[in-house]
């Protein structure tokens, strides 16, 4: 039986209703995917799950002392185009000087429905997002600039059929280190508006097993342990919220709750490594670019993106096991 919570009905009296092209509330790739898989509440746990919320905890302590929701940098804009949009080319560029370019970027990236009035995310990694759900097909940028009329990004993916995807990126593509889409796992504003979430969460550590060493969903990872350290959490691993903690008794705001409710029943996937433990929410540039106000002072009741989830009991995280949901 759903669970109803008395102040999920509150949202409905939200001002500004969703518009037109909102990110939608339940999926965008196959129904079957990791992403809107629920975890049951009798689920095996990792064996190091209790010392792996001590690290958690540790991080948290000593990066910031919060988990924070990125939205302007470090979190995708999504731009939602139709089918009648021109398509430009975007030139794969070698940013980082290794001297590898990946050819298959040269057909990923040949035509490309961008926006006259589409940006990057601010911030170092510039993020971008282009769906077309007409064609069933996705791009994802990283460092995307626009220099003398031409786009350019150093990183990231062209997807076709969607909407039949696993929710991976193949080709070990994408923008986040361990090839899981932003579409995957941000929170979205449209989320946030209708009181619930339908998928997993993406998370972002600091201190991270090396990336010899991760866990399904993963396809690679920038973990970096040097030194061996002991109990580092492995890219791709999986957590949750304990399901016995009850929500609506927590000193969270609406946002917060929905977070906390969909972290205990789909969890989080440690996705990337960050200088701060963050979530991240579609970018306010997906509304404002289009002449709309940033939706997160009204969704975050005017808090800043670091203190949203300020009494959440992190304490009460549960870790899953490695390959943890794995076909």
């Amino acid at each position: 039986m759903r669970r109803i919570f008395p102040f999920l009905l509150l949202l409905s009296a939200l001002p500004g209703a969703a518009h037109a092209d909102a990110l939608p509330l339940n999926r965008v790739f196959a129904p079957t995917s990791f992403w809107y898989a629920a975890i049951p509440a009798d689920a095996p746990l990792h064996t190091n799950s209790a010392v792996f919320v001590t690290e958690f905890l540790r991080q948290k302590k000593a990066y910031y002392g919060t988990v924070a929701i990125n939205t302007t940098a470090y979190a995708s804009p999504v731009y939602i185009v139709d089918a009648d949009v021109p398509t430009v080319r975007v030139r794969k560029v070698d940013c980082q000087n290794n001297g590898y370019i990946d050819k298959l970027f040269d057909a990923e990236w040949a035509a490309v429905p961008i926006p006259t009035t589409a940006e990057p995310a601010d911030g170092t990694d510039g993020e971008m997002t282009i769906w077309q759900p007409s064609t069933d097909r996705m791009w994802e940028f990283w460092q995307a600039r626009k220099t003398g009329g031409e786009w350019q990004a150093c990183w990231g993916g062209g997807m076709e059929h969607v909407s039949k995807s696993n929710g991976i990126w193949p080709h070990n593509h994408g923008t986040t280190a361990t090839s899981l889409p932003f579409m995957g796992g941000q929170i979205t504003a449209e989320e946030l508006r209708r009181g619930e979430i339908n998928h997993a969460l993406g998370i972002s550590l600091v201190d991270l097993e090396k990336w010899q060493i991760r866990s399904w969903p993963a396809t690679r990872s920038d973990g970096w342990n040097p030194k061996g350290l002991p109990n580092r959490i492995p890219e791709g691993l999986r957590f949750r919220l304990d399901p016995k903690v009850d929500v609506a008794a927590l000193k969270l705001g609406r946002a917060g709750k929905i977070i906390a409710l969909a972290a205990q029943k789909y969890g989080f996937v440690i996705w990337d490594k960050a200088g701060a433990i963050t979530l991240r929410a579609e970018n306010p540039k997906s509304f404002t670019t289009r002449g709309l106000p940033d939706p997160y002072p009204e969704l975050f009741e005017k808090k800043p993106g670091y203190a949203v989830l300020e009494g959440f009991p992190w304490e009460r995280l549960q870790f899953l096991p490695m390959d943890y949901g794995k076909p």
